[in-house]
């Protein structure tokens, strides 16, 4: 069950000139409140004041006021849509972040305004839209709102058709949208082919072995799961989890290196918070499930455990490090001359040296 916490910025009643009116940020319906905060935002009543708030408000508040309160001559239009531009990638990495999350109503006001910014910035049929269509559509089917989830997708899937040109990552996402979408509808056979076109299109743009085409492939097994179909489960399992403890794995070695030399300022990669939450679910999905198969596979168990391990060393919690770190070895131990072993002993030891390696 989701929950909002209570909005910092207080609301005070309009006070407007005769035959002025302002409307509602969420709804677009007369407003009556207005935000201390900016004094650029309004609201019909305290509930669409709290929602955007909590959905995205609070991050952008103070960034709305230049945007709403200058003029052409003053700020100058290529300053506004730099404004804008920066707005836009804020909101689509919240409501990216909170759909991952399983915050599905307080992503709304994120990805409404992401679309309105979009909108504003690259015009109303512009492929640039698609991205914030797509992620109302996938907040909408977390919400059971198929029916606006179908509408979102299908203003989605205009835009494409209108731009052949559009390219392998737009339509990995559009694919990837229409297969939870369906998944949801109970359209399992639809919905993989869908997942296929998203490995496919994910894979061309960013490789087969990527992280981004380690999701589809998720999604794809969790309906085969529906199905039934555990053999092709457990293969493509096998394949998201040696992706990403391939990815872990490289991480923390740019992370142990960057700590043992601060001053040598060596490349780090990292994990964005959508795909923190993302990866978390994915492995920890795939632990559960191994750990309760009727065919034992314990050199899985190892893999997976010790991913999480890694994950959450990089998140700066050794609480969880240490339970996963432990839960990898003591099925390491089981298995005769693992290669696995080693490393996993070698980060349990860096949680002992440092409990607290710092949040990511």
């Amino acid at each position: 069950m989701e929950t909002q916490q209570k909005p910092v910025s207080k609301i005070i009643p309009l006070a407007l000139p005769k035959g002025t009116e302002r409307f509602c940020e969420l709804c677009q319906k007369r407003a009556y409140l207005e935000c201390t905060g900016c004094h650029v935002t309004f609201y019909c009543d305290e509930d669409h004041q709290q929602a955007d708030w909590v959905g995205i408000h609070e991050r952008i508040c103070q960034l709305l006021i230049p945007i709403r309160t200058q003029t052409l001559s003053q700020t100058g239009r290529s300053e506004i849509l730099y404004k804008k531009t920066e707005l836009i990638t804020i909101c689509k990495s919240e409501a990216e972040r909170k759909i991952a999350e399983g915050k599905h109503q307080e992503a709304l006001p994120a990805a409404q305004f992401f679309l309105r910014c979009s909108t504003d910035v690259n015009g109303p049929s512009a492929v640039q839209l698609v991205p914030a269509y797509l992620l109302l559509a996938e907040a909408n089917t977390g919400l059971g709102d198929l029916v606006s989830a179908m509408e979102f997708l299908s203003q989605a899937e205009w835009v494409v058709l209108k731009s052949p040109d559009c390219g392998h990552e737009i339509l990995h996402r559009l694919h990837r949208s229409q297969g939870r979408l369906h998944t949801a509808l109970g359209y399992l056979e639809s919905a993989r082919k869908h997942f296929a076109n998203d490995i496919y299109h994910a894979s061309e743009e960013y490789g087969a072995d990527s992280i981004i085409s380690c999701e589809g492939y998720f999604l794809l097994a969790s309906v085969f799961v529906k199905e039934g179909k555990m053999p092709v489960v457990r293969s493509l399992y096998s394949q998201i989890a040696q992706t990403w403890h391939s990815h872990l794995t490289k991480l923390l070695k740019s992370h142990v290196e960057n700590v043992q030399n601060p001053d040598a300022m060596l490349w780090e990669a990292s994990l964005s918070k959508t795909q923190q939450v993302e990866v978390d679910k994915t492995l920890t999905a795939i632990l559960e499930f191994v750990q309760c198969d009727v065919i034992a596979d314990l050199a899985q168990v190892v893999l997976v455990a010790h991913s999480l391990s890694m994950l959450w060393f990089l998140r700066g919690d050794s609480v969880k490090t240490l339970e996963f770190g432990n839960t990898a070895l003591q099925a390491s131990q089981l298995i005769p001359n693992l290669d696995l072993t080693g490393p996993i002993q070698g980060l349990l030891q860096l949680v002992q040296a440092d409990p607290d390696p710092g949040p990511d």
